[in-house]
């Protein structure tokens, strides 16, 4: 019959070999949830963060291929990944559906908005066009009002490049209407305008003569009746008048200060305090001028260079106020 003992003892010990096993393959089990659990949890994290974002600043583009690609990762980690238990899985699903219907709902939110914000725009502009392309009678007279449209335009916003290229396309376009007629008058104009500039130019050379006048009576006089010649002549073209004008800017400037210095020597104030100062001189130069004699007299050296720098400075003080 064999040995009944030894059997019940290998039985026994296959027994709790086989416990362990199970015991062992249990614990490997729940690693393996717990770790799937973390990784489906981590890809939920990652679209609540997405969901978290402001609208407003939302790359919406980027956004929806992230949500897309989070998508994705759920479904194969479902399929790939070991089972977790049922209501952590329900649990998580939840977030995950809550979070993309929360960034379905923003995206459809900035769009619908920004679609009002659009045809605000386009409407705006779409009148800015009308009434620059009322403008085409005018002419060049048109263009003052076209650049005040311009300067609305450009407050206007952007309602999407395609529209915005098309409606600029169509506003430039009343624009250039008006700039070509302007441009045949300035045209025009600048024939007449050429003649004038010659006239000025000829009168300018003539006033610049007066720039190193000193008689200021006889270049105020000139200047005066340069200046009706000159308003009498009229326009010349737009790009010479700064350049023109400056030089004979600088002419007057010259007259001006001839009566303003005349002005300042003759100022009863001024000019009594001159006269005071100019005696005080004189007498201080005669004085100077006995010091230096007895100084050459007696040979000294040191007096002689002593008196004669003192005479020279309050000679020179005296030409400085000019007597």
């Amino acid at each position: 019959m064999g040995n009944l003992a030894a059997l019940v003892e290998r039985l026994s010990a296959l027994g709790g070999a086989v416990t362990e096993l199970t015991e062992q393959q249990g614990v490997e089990t729940k690693a393996a949830a717990a770790a799937a659990v973390a990784e489906r949890a981590a890809i939920v994290d990652e679209a609540e963060r997405l969901a978290a974002e402001d609208p407003a600043k939302t790359q919406w583009k980027q956004t929806s291929a992230a949500l897309d690609a989070l998508f994705a990762k759920w479904q194969a980690h479902q399929h790939d990944a070991p089972r977790i238990p049922k209501g952590e899985a329900n649990d998580l699903w939840k977030r995950f559906r809550a979070a993309r219907t929360t960034i379905e709902q923003n995206r459809k939110a900035f769009f619908a908005e920004l679609d009002s914000a659009h045809k605000d725009v386009r409407t705006r502009k779409q009148s800015l066009i009308e009434q620059a392309e009322s403008l085409s009678d005018k002419g060049a007279d048109g263009v003052s009002a076209y650049r005040n449209l311009l300067e609305e335009w450009k407050k206007a916003g952007r309602s999407g490049k395609k529209q915005d290229d098309a409606m600029w396309a169509k506003f430039k376009a009343a624009g250039d209407v008006l700039y070509s007629a302007k441009s045949e008058v300035d045209a025009l104009d600048n024939e007449e305008y050429d003649a004038n500039l010659a006239l000025k130019l000829e009168l300018v050379t003539e006033a610049e003569k007066l720039l190193t006048a000193t008689d200021r009576t006889t270049a105020r006089e000139a200047l005066i009746t340069i200046q009706r010649k000159w308003d009498a002549i009229g326009k010349v073209p737009r790009d010479q008048v700064k350049p023109i004008e400056d030089r004979l800017r600088k002419v007057e400037a010259v007259v001006r200060k001839l009566d303003e210095d005349h002005w300042t020597r003759n100022n009863p104030e001024t000019k009594a305090r001159t006269e005071g100062l100019a005696g005080q001189l004189n007498d201080a130069i005669a004085k100077l001028e006995g010091e230096l004699e007895t100084a050459k007299a007696g040979n000294n050296a040191a007096a002689i260079a002593e008196a004669s720098e003192a005479l020279e400075a309050r000679k020179a003080w005296l030409k400085a106020i000019g007597q």
